[in-house]
C-alpha cells in the first residue's frame, strides 16, 4: 500500500468512527477498509492545545457538568478515534508522589510533572493496609459511561478502562517499588492481601462497563516490565499480577468483547502466559530499543493484534516528513492481513511535538 497523497495540509482525507471496523482490527478479523487508530491517553496539555489549533471547543457551555465529556468526545472524533476510553467512577488511590520540573517546551506542565515514589509507599504495613482509605466498590458510579450510553456520536464506541487494570502497578505504587522487592521475601502475605484488595475492585469495574452497550471493548493497562525484562520474576508475576488479568479478560470474553493490555517494557519471557493463559486479544506499548512493532509483527502479530508502535522517541526527534515516511513503512508491514491499529508507541505525551503528532494521525488516514 502507499500514502494516497503527499498533500501537507491536515485532515483532507474525511474519516468517520466506525467501532465496528475497529473491532474487526482488535480481533484480527480480516483486512480493515481503512486504518484505525489508538492511544491509550492523550496527555491533557496535548488535548488542549489541539482544541485550541482547530477551535473544537466552540459552542460548547463550559458551565455544562459534561462539558469534559462534550469535549473529549469532539475531540476524539476530530482526530479520527472511534472510541473514547472511559470507566466507571470510584477508583482512585491515594498514593505517595513527588514531583519535578515539567521540561517538555511548549506545552510544559504548569505545576510540574509528579511520580511516585519508588521507595515507600502508603501501605508497607499491615497497620498501614488497615488505615488505608480503600475504594467502596459498592459505591463505583457508572454516570460517564451513562452519558456516553445516550450521547456518542453515531459509530463511536467506549473502550473501558480508565483507571482500570494496574495489578503490577497498584501493588508496586502502594508499597512503594523498593519496598515490595522487599515484601517478596519478607511479607509475601501484605502483598496477597494487597492483590485481592485490587482485584475485588477491578472485578467490579468490568462487571459494572460490560453492562453498557455502548463499551465494545475492556483496555488493561498496567506496566510490567522495562527495556531488560519483568520488573518482578515471571513467577511472581504469575501469582500475583496475571491471575488478575486473567480474571477480567474472562469477564471481558463472557460478555463478548475483546481484552486488550498496554503495558510498557521486555515481555518476552511471559508472552505465552499472556497469550495462551490470560487471553489477551492485543498488545500495546511496543519501543524500537526492546522490539519495533515491524519486528513484533513477526513475534505478537502472528497471535494477537498489535496496537500503536510508532517510537516515542522517534516522533520527539524527527520531522513531519520522517514521520510520514514511518508510518506509510509501518503500515505497509503491519496492515498486511488486518490486526493493527495506527498510534504512537505509548501514549501521545505533551512533550511530543504537536505537529509530528498530527503528521502520524494524517498520514494514516490518507493511507490507501
Amino acid at each position: 500500500m502507499t500514502s494516497s497523497s503527499n498533500n501537507t495540509s491536515l485532515f483532507q482525507t474525511p474519516v468517520r468512527p466506525d467501532w465496528e471496523g475497529f473491532l474487526k482490527c482488535v480481533t484480527r478479523s480480516g483486512m480493515p477498509e481503512r486504518v484505525h487508530h489508538i492511544e491509550l491517553f492523550i496527555d491533557p496539555e496535548v488535548q488542549d492545545a489541539v482544541c485550541a489549533r482547530f477551535g473544537l471547543e466552540e459552542g460548547l457551555d463550559r458551565t455544562d457538568p459534561h462539558f469534559a465529556l462534550r469535549r473529549q468526545v469532539r475531540l476524539h472524533e476530530f482526530l479520527g478515534y472511534d472510541f473514547v476510553r472511559c470507566g466507571p467512577e470510584g477508583m482512585d488511590m491515594p498514593m505517595n508522589r513527588l514531583v519535578t520540573g515539567d521540561t517538555a517546551g511548549a506545552l510544559a506542565r504548569g505545576g510540574g510533572r509528579s511520580y511516585l515514589d519508588e521507595h515507600r509507599g502508603p501501605v508497607t504495613t499491615w497497620e498501614e493496609f488497615e488505615a488505608y482509605p480503600w475504594p467502596d466498590v459498592e459505591k463505583m458510579t457508572t454516570r460517564s459511561l451513562e452519558w456516553c450510553e445516550e450521547n456518542l456520536p453515531e459509530g463511536m464506541c467506549v473502550v473501558g478502562g480508565s483507571g482500570f487494570a494496574h495489578f503490577a502497578e497498584h501493588l508496586t505504587w502502594l508499597m512503594g517499588y523498593t519496598t515490595f522487592c522487599e515484601a517478596l521475601f519478607e511479607r509475601r502475605d501484605l502483598i496477597r492481601a494487597l492483590y485481592d484488595r485490587i482485584l475485588e475492585m477491578n472485578l467490579r469495574a468490568a462487571t459494572l462497563m460490560t453492562q453498557f452497550s455502548c463499551v465494545k471493548a475492556l483496555w488493561g493497562s498496567d506496566d510490567m516490565g522495562f527495556r531488560g525484562g519483568p520488573l518482578m520474576s515471571p513467577d511472581d508475576l504469575r501469582e500475583f499480577v496475571l491471575p488478575g488479568h486473567k480474571a477480567l479478560a474472562d469477564i471481558a470474553h463472557a460478555a463478548g468483547r475483546p481484552y486488550l493490555l498496554h503495558s510498557c517494557g521486555n515481555l518476552a519471557c511471559i508472552r505465552d502466559d499472556l497469550v495462551d493463559g490470560v487471553g489477551i486479544d492485543a498488545k500495546h506499548s511496543f519501543e524500537d530499543t526492546i522490539e519495533p512493532v515491524t519486528e513484533a509483527k513477526k513475534t505478537w502479530g502472528q497471535r494477537v493484534a498489535l496496537l500503536g508502535g510508532i517510537d516515542v522517541d522517534f516522533l520527539c526527534r524527527a520531522d513531519a516528513a520522517a514521520v510520514r515516511r514511518r508510518v506509510r513503512d509501518t503500515l505497509d508491514v503491519c496492515l498486511e492481513g488486518g490486526g493493527y491499529c495506527l498510534g504512537t508507541g505509548n501514549s501521545v505525551a505533551n512533550y511530543i511535538p504537536l505537529d509530528n503528532y498530527l503528521a502520524m494521525l494524517d498520514e494514516g488516514r490518507s493511507y490507501s
